[in-house]
């Protein structure tokens, strides 16, 4: 991996890379050709992973005798030799035409597994109840209009029943609403701010849209006392993102980006050019594998016995883990079921058990969501035990799951193994990484895997493993008898 990268910078010739690891894993591939060439590089890069690898690049700059010019922040300045910046500032440049880097300047995109959410965040617009009053003060004249608007919307928004997810889809009568009120004021030329940007997005062809409740704390408008923001975003992000990889040579890194080593479905959502260099590394086979427990014939999620068989299961494997004394964590996204396993885990095993919640001991047991863990999964410790009660593939009932597959439906694309698939595959592979490099314990108690089509998909993402049916005591620290 460090040769074909260090023959990317040479030859400036753009490269995707399917890691399979952690960054700590294979970053020296990158971190050692920058440091040895002479050329000046920018690597893009979350802010957390930014830290882990200034601390690399000093060991090596140490090691290696150089003197390699390195710096973090949000902008080129004359001299740098190698930046490190955020995907947010690096995108927004591109996408905007900042002209905070320059052109032509090797680019390294980590973690690029988030790429497309991350543009997708950035070109969301959203309007919120400061945008609602400084449309008020900036069109006095039309205070009824923009009063009426937003009461008509809040009652529409009113009647839908609550849900977990916290969001609507935005209907189109409640589009209508806003369309009106922009195309009233944009005549009279009285259309500012957000709402410019929001009434272009809504015009373009292929967009999403919905309603978010705000968190508690949020500044409500003056205009109505309970008040919603509201968002839209492109279906897409191809078009927008396809122009930018003409101006610089990319090294695009993620541990997984696709199912097959051509990587052609993600090349096709972010608009990169299908001859780019496209590579697959695979865990070492005897180093770096899990131990997956996968019993057969376990009732499937959407049936009355899953709940009794995943507690009696989870009762069982906890108790055998016992002896290990780290974490374990059991995820599913159903939040009923959440409470019912954990109040059975906590009559066995009392305060060890936490739900949803960041504050959990080494030998604690977490029981929480699969968005829960994405977030926190970095700042915990490596679960010596995950129980995966439920497949993460995202669930239609949240309004903006449905809002992106009814985009993929309305063009005739096959949704679910463009999006759904994709998406849980990618979460899996994530959550996996580390625990594959500490080779833990996966159980897997969603009978999907053995029932659906896709269930070699998720059991590709998986591999290498040593799988069994049954649960072996000597996996959890008892002697063989």
């Amino acid at each position: 991996m460090a040769r074909l990268i260090a023959r990317t910078l040479r030859l400036d010739r753009p490269a995707l890379m399917q890691t399979g690891s952690s960054v700590s894993k294979y970053c020296l591939s990158y971190l050692m050709p920058i440091l040895l060439g002479d050329w000046s590089v920018i690597i893009v890069a979350p802010s957390a992973t930014q830290q882990y690898l200034l601390v690399e690049i000093a060991k090596l700059q140490e090691w290696l005798g150089s003197d390699k010019k390195v710096r973090s922040g949000n902008c080129w300045q004359q001299g740098d030799r190698l930046l490190l910046t955020t995907p947010q500032n690096w995108l927004s440049d591109r996408l905007e035409s900042q002209a905070k880097f320059p052109p032509n300047i090797p680019t390294i995109i980590e973690r690029a597994d988030n790429l497309e959410e991350w543009t997708r965040n950035l070109l969301t617009i959203r309007l919120d109840a400061s945008d609602w009053d400084n449309l008020i003060r900036a069109s006095p004249d039309y205070q009824d209009l923009i009063a009426d608007t937003s009461i008509k919307l809040t009652q529409s928004i009113l009647t839908r029943p609550q849900n977990p997810y916290g969001n609507h889809t935005l209907l189109q009568s409640e589009l209508g609403l806003i369309s009106y009120l922009c195309q009233t004021l944009a005549d009279k030329q009285r259309l500012t701010g957000k709402f410019q940007e929001f009434w272009h997005q809504i015009s373009q062809k292929h967009t999403i849209s919905w309603i978010s409740r705000p968190p508690t704390g949020y500044k409500q408008s003056a205009i109505v006392p309970e008040w919603f923001a509201i968002d839209v975003a492109p279906g897409e992000v191809r078009n927008y993102l396809q122009p930018i990889w003409k101006d610089q040579p990319v090294v695009i890194l993620g541990g997984f980006l696709d199912i097959e080593s051509t990587a052609a479905t993600y090349k096709q959502r972010l608009g990169l050019d299908r001859d780019i260099l496209s590579l697959k590394f695979t865990p070492h086979r005897q180093n770096n594998h899990i131990q997956l427990y996968l019993p057969d014939r376990l009732p499937l999620p959407n049936t009355p016995d899953f709940q009794s068989a995943l507690i009696e299961q989870s009762l069982l494997l906890v108790s055998l883990s016992s002896k290990i004394k780290e974490l374990i964590v059991l995820i599913s996204d159903d939040v009923p079921l959440q409470g019912k396993v954990g109040s059975a885990l906590a009559a066995e095993f009392g305060s060890r058990v936490k739900v949803e919640t960041a504050k959990v001991n080494d030998d604690g047991i977490l029981i929480c969501s699969w968005s829960f863990w994405q977030q926190h999964q970095e700042n915990l410790p490596i679960p010596r035990l995950l129980i995966v009660a439920t497949l993460p593939i995202p669930s239609l009932e949240n309004p903006l799951i449905a809002n992106r597959v009814a985009y993929y439906k309305n063009r005739r694309k096959d949704w679910f193994r463009l999006y759904l698939l994709p998406t849980a595959l990618k979460t899996l592979e994530q959550t996996v990484v580390p625990l594959r490099e500490s080779q833990s314990i996966i159980a897997l108690l969603d009978n999907r895997v053995n029932s659906r089509s896709y269930g070699k998909a998720i059991l590709s993402t998986l591999e290498p493993f040593a799988r069994i049916n049954y649960i072996d005591p000597t996996w959890f620290g008892y002697p063989n008898s």
